[in-house]
């Protein structure tokens, strides 16, 4: 009989909560609206496809350099410095299959069995089953939820102990919409120096912040840089999340660790999508500021239309393509109001509680994901199911 190794038999199942729930009454034919999942509606811009159609043209088809093309990598320090702050080589970038592989990298390279490692709740639910799989132990830390999910070092600190290796940040955050000042990210930088932590930093919407909220990547802050793992992807701003482009930034002896899993699990990232990212990288501004303003609008449409609801206040999200809406005064968890919602107005939204007991009163509604037309028709039935309770 066959025998599975306990990383599989003794870790959390990667689940995709509603989206799997959501999936039966799809093949029944019922018209589902998905808000669930943090899949742009946008298509990918025209000038990163002809590129890469291109790049096939003239055969790059071959294996390439295992820690990503060099034009790529020079170009991602260009926008690394002018948009994060951090001033790298090439030689400190590893391209990757998306941030879920860099992030998997980056835990494997560093973790080893029984180490700790701090997510910051509600967090981000598929980090967990990567930390597990390294062999380490996910310890839950809350946010400030009266004060808007805000980073408190009171908080964290007493989750610290002889075993903690790393902090997981995800900034802006997925589930909350919030992007974190400089004061919280300082908060943060002090515990990591003071307690000798790794900080891993999600910033996969860090192109997308609204109203002039300023993105800062923790690795800029005076101490940080080696002690930080920031992970990067081309997925949402640049609508690429089936091309699966990512990449890690850190020190160098860093990427040289993250690379022994790398050339373990994948050799390199295909070659010729390499071409289209670089073109992302390199391509008018314009271009992605005419998709976060088009996600600025459907934020505060939703947003509004929440706030109209029976039972429902919702903040503003700073940033990200995601609604944190609070329904305690519905009378309904978390989960009860997903599942109700699905079955009786067929719109899937996710429970927050998908993202730690500290979600249990909210629902993750994602604005980026549908075209208008079909968000109005979502807040309609929203509207009608909070006004029958």
């Amino acid at each position: 009989m066959v025998q599975f190794a306990r990383r599989i038999t003794q870790t959390s199942k990667k689940g995709f909560g509603m989206y799997e729930k959501a999936a039966g009454l799809a093949a029944d034919g019922r018209d589902l609206i998905h808000l669930e999942l943090g899949m742009p509606c946008h298509d990918t811009p025209q000038h990163i496809k002809e590129a890469t159609i291109q790049a096939i043209r003239d055969g790059k088809v071959h294996y390439s350099d295992i820690r990503g093309i060099l034009p790529l990598r020079k170009a991602l320090t260009a926008k690394l410095a002018e948009h994060n702050g951090l001033h790298v080589s090439p030689e400190e970038i590893l391209v990757t299959n998306g941030l879920t592989q860099a992030s998997f990298a980056a835990f494997m390279a560093l973790l080893d069995e029984g180490d700790e490692v701090i997510l910051l709740e509600p967090f981000y639910p598929q980090h967990v089953g990567k930390i597990e799989l390294a062999g380490a132990k996910v310890v839950r830390a809350p946010l400030d939820r009266e004060a808007g999910f805000r980073i408190r070092a009171s908080l964290i600190e007493p989750k610290i102990t002889s075993r903690t290796r790393m902090i997981v940040l995800v900034n802006p955050s997925n589930p909350t919409g919030r992007v974190y000042s400089r004061e919280e990210l300082e908060e943060i930088a002090r515990l990591a120096i003071k307690h000798d932590l790794v900080v891993v930093s999600d910033e996969v919407y860090d192109q997308i912040v609204f109203d002039g909220a300023p993105h800062i990547s923790i690795a800029s802050l005076p101490g940080m840089r080696e002690r930080t793992i920031s992970l990067f992807a081309f997925t949402k701003a640049y609508a690429m999340d089936g091309w699966r482009l990512g990449y890690l930034v850190a020190d160098a002896a860093i990427v040289n660790a993250a690379m022994k899993i790398h050339m373990n699990e994948v050799t390199h990232v295909n070659t010729f999508i390499q071409d289209g990212a670089l073109a992302a990288v390199l391509g008018a501004a314009s271009i992605l500021r005419e998709m976060v303003d088009d996600d600025r609008t459907k934020r505060d449409f939703v947003v509004q239309r929440l706030n109209q609801m029976p039972g429902v206040a919702c903040r503003m999200p700073e940033g990200t393509i995601y609604a944190f809406p609070d329904i305690s005064g519905s009378g309904l968890h978390a989960q009860e109001a997903a599942d109700r919602i699905l079955e009786e107005v067929g719109v899937v939204v996710e429970a927050g509680s998908f993202y730690g007991e500290l979600g249990n009163s909210h629902l993750r509604v994602c604005f980026g994901s549908q075209p208008m037309e079909r968000l109005e028709e979502a807040m309609n039935r929203l509207g009608r199911f909070f006004n029958t309770l």
